[in-house]
C-alpha cells in the first residue's frame, strides 16, 4: 500500500469513528421514544430513519448537496455562521454518513430497548427511581447487545459507503477521499494490485465484523 491508500483508510476509519459516535448519541434517544410512544407520529417517524435502507445512496447524496450548496436551506445557514460550505469537506461527509447510517444505529436499539418490556421499569418505579435512573440504571444495561450490534453496524456501514461520500465530498485527497472511493480509482486506472490490497482489507474487516456480532450478539445477525 502506497501514501495515498494509508491516507484513506485513516481517513476512512477516522470518519467511521466520530459518526458512530454521533450516531449512538443521537440514535439512542430516538430509539428510546420509537420504543416507548403511543404517538401517531411513531410510524411517520420510524419510516423517515429507515428512509435510507431503500433509498438509492446517490438519492441521498444529490438532496444533501443541494441542502449544502449556497442557494440550498443549510448551505445558507453555515455561510451566516461563518463556516462556509460543508459540500466537499470532511464536516460535510460526517453529516452525509450520519443521515445515511441512522437506521443501522436507531433499528437495533430500538429493537432492544422494546425487548426490555415494561415490568424492568415498573419495578423500577415502585424503588422510587426517577424516568432518568431507570433509564441508565435499567435500560441502559439490559439493551447492552442492541447497543453493541448498533456501535457495530454503524462504523461497518460507514466504512463502506460509496455513494453518499462521493456525491457529497468528491475526490479530494487527504480530506474527502475514503477507502471505497480510492479503491474505486485503483480499478479505474487499472492498477489492480492496489486494488487487491484495499479490496482484501475491507473483505477481512466485513468477516471480522459479522464474526464479532456472531460470537457476541448471535440473534442480531440471525435476524439479518
Amino acid at each position: 500500500m502506497d501514501t495515498a491508500d494509508l491516507g484513506a483508510i485513516w481517513l476512512t476509519l477516522k470518519l467511521a469513528t466520530v459518526v458512530t459516535v454521533l450516531l449512538l448519541a443521537l440514535g439512542t434517544p430516538i430509539a428510546w421514544w420509537l420504543a416507548r410512544t403511543r404517538s401517531r407520529l411513531k410510524h411517520a417517524v420510524a419510516a423517515v430513519v429507515a428512509l435510507p435502507l431503500v433509498l438509492p445512496p446517490t438519492v441521498i447524496g444529490f438532496y444533501l448537496l443541494l441542502a449544502m450548496g449556497p442557494a440550498g436551506p443549510l448551505g445558507r445557514i453555515t455561510a451566516a455562521l461563518g463556516l462556509g460550505q460543508l459540500a466537499f469537506t470532511f464536516a460535510g461527509l460526517v453529516l452525509g454518513s450520519v443521515l445515511y447510517s441512522l437506521p443501522f444505529a436507531v433499528q437495533p436499539l430500538h429493537n432492544a430497548f422494546e425487548a426490555i418490556g415494561e415490568r424492568p421499569l415498573e419495578v423500577a418505579a415502585t424503588l422510587r427511581a426517577s424516568p432518568w435512573d431507570a433509564f441508565w440504571s435499567v435500560a441502559v444495561p439490559l439493551a447492552r447487545p442492541g447497543f453493541l450490534s448498533a456501535t457495530v453496524l454503524a462504523f461497518a456501514h460507514t466504512v463502506g459507503e460509496f455513494g453518499v461520500v462521493l456525491m457529497i465530498g468528491g475526490n479530494i485527497p487527504n480530506r474527502t477521499r475514503v477507502v471505497s472511493i480510492q479503491l474505486y480509482d485503483h480499478v479505474e486506472a487499472l492498477e489492480y494490485a492496489q486494488a487487491h490490497w484495499l479490496a482484501a482489507a475491507m473483505l477481512v474487516f466485513s468477516f471480522l465484523i459479522l464474526l464479532v456480532l456472531n460470537v457476541f450478539n448471535p440473534r442480531t445477525v440471525a435476524k439479518r
